[in-house]
């Protein structure tokens, strides 16, 4: 034994004292030699990762395009419905409700099956696009539906198909990305929701004017033939340019072969070798126990179900606009500026989310602007007001974008457990896109006052549950850091709050 002094006091060191002081040297030697290993394999990184993550980008950004076309899909049966839909197919009550969310039981049943899958076969270059192309074709259907079944199974299907997109994309962009730089992706990609809705109006607005009558068919059934034909384009071209994940993309072109191992490594710094080595031999299954297991995972649905309903207003946003007392196509002209501005705010809050590190805060924030907005609508029938409230309410969808930046994070590993995880936060949170199809009944307008009072309410307990789940991750980071101090550990992991 050894002696030491601590405030001027000797003592004689424990055994087990020096056997600590020896674990933490070997951890910190490790640590030096694994450092020396990297910078001899990479000794230029910081230029090889920079010209991998341009690629990647680059690659990636039709991610964005395919998210623009798999919304403008899915929400045309509400510009539809300014031009004859709900007549042409003789609905009636809740008839054409019922018809917007039945897309999302199909859309909530496919989406953990979907991510498993993707998962085992590694190649969404395929996969991804192969499902686009389906449900383009299924959306060219719709426009020969004859009534309301026909129309009812034609937007299962879409649900059902569609369903693959979204959380396999999620799950792409984290199998390239750290943590610190998914946020501002994954708020690239879901700014395609308000893309879509920004120009998807427009598109619709010029196709509802000038196509109605040629060869005989009504307008509304000219859109949903040219938005799915161009939904089967933009797939086959995807093909070619989505990547695959970076442990199966064997023989690239693309990228050379220090940036193939580069993009390997990276993910191994982020996450964790250990955990994924641990993990991964359980397959598909194995994540489903993990993530099923898991109470932030169910948390975070429920959360996230509770915003979506707050943000159920989306597919009613050319019926809120028309309640301004304009026609149909000025309507439609009018729904696109708040989704622009929207746009802009969603890019600028997740990019400082990203440089803080901070989540929260970047949720919370647009969430009560929007109820302010949803505050204004109820308030008054001014058209000046009302159309100054969708802005507001138009900009909540931000909390939506980092939502799932937060979501990504707080799962990192392993992956199996992720793409399943992902899959069911966003399959369960669906809910609340059926749940938000109800909220807004004619017989609740022009004032909508009802409406916006479930979505106020709804987004209150989707801060209040954010709160309590930041709360946690705290505590979790001080255990963390605990291990740190206690046991000489060198991982530098910790869950961004």
């Amino acid at each position: 034994m050894s002696s030491r002094t601590s405030r001027g006091i000797a003592y004689e060191r424990l055994p087990c004292e020096d056997g600590i002081d020896t674990a933490r040297e070997g951890s910190l030697d490790s640590d030096i030699a694994s450092q020396n290993a990297i910078h001899d394999e990479f000794p230029d990184r910081q230029r090889v990762e920079q010209s991998l993550l341009r690629k990647v980008d680059l690659r990636m950004s039709i991610l964005v395009l395919i998210y623009v076309l798999n919304y403008i899909d899915r929400n045309n049966a509400a510009a539809a419905r300014l031009r004859g839909f709900e007549d042409d197919l003789h609905l009636e009550g809740q008839q054409f409700n019922t018809i917007l969310s039945i897309l999302y039981v199909g859309y909530t049943l496919m989406q953990v099956p979907s991510n498993m899958y993707l998962n085992k076969i590694g190649r969404p270059s395929i996969y991804l696009p192969t499902c686009m192309a389906i449900w383009g074709f299924i959306s060219v259907l719709t426009g020969t539906t004859k009534g309301f079944l026909g129309a009812l199974c034609t937007r299962f299907f879409l649900g059902f198909v569609e369903a693959a997109f979204f959380p396999g994309a999620l799950f792409l962009l984290s199998k390239w990305y750290k943590r610190r730089e998914l946020g501002q992706r994954t708020a690239i990609l879901s700014c395609g929701i308000m893309i879509s809705n920004a120009f998807g109006s427009l598109l619709a607005s010029a196709i509802l004017d000038g196509m109605d009558g040629i060869m005989g068919f009504a307008a509304w059934r000219w859109l949903f033939y040219i938005e799915g034909s161009m939904t089967i384009c933009v797939a086959i071209c995807a093909i070619f340019i989505l990547p695959d994940f970076p442990t199966t993309t064997t023989t690239c072109s693309w990228l050379t072969t220090e940036e193939q191992a580069l993009a390997q490594l990276r993910m191994e710094e982020d996450v964790g070798e250990d955990d994924e080595t641990e993990f991964s031999k359980g397959g598909g299954e194995s994540g489903l126990k993990q993530a099923f297991s898991d109470w932030k995972v169910w948390w975070l649905a429920l959360a996230m179900a509770s915003l979506n309903v707050l943000l159920s207003f989306n597919a009613f946003f050319p019926t809120l606009s028309a309640t301004l007392g304009y026609s149909s196509t000025v309507s439609l002209l009018l729904c696109s500026p708040p989704w622009l501005f929207a746009t802009r705010v969603a890019f600028l809050t997740s990019r400082h989310s990203d440089a803080t590190g901070e989540r929260f805060g970047h949720i919370v924030v647009p969430l009560l602007v929007g109820i302010a907005g949803f505050m204004m609508a109820m308030a008054t029938m001014n058209t000046a007001v009302r159309y100054l409230s969708l802005f507001l309410m138009a900009q909540s969808y931000t909390a939506f974008v980092v939502y799932w930046a937060w979501a990504s994070n707080s799962i990192p590993h392993p992956t199996s457990k992720r793409a399943v995880a992902l899959a069911f936060i966003n399959a369960f949170s669906s809910l609340g896109n059926i749940i938000g199809s109800y909220v807004w009944p004619k017989s609740w307008g022009p004032s909508y006052w009802n409406s916006y009072a479930i979505c106020i309410g709804s987004g209150a307990l989707c801060i209040i549950m954010s709160w309590i789940f930041r709360q946690h991750l705290m505590r979790l980071n001080q255990e963390i850091e605990a291990k740190k101090t206690e046991g000489g550990l060198s991982k530098d992991f910790t869950y961004l709050l």
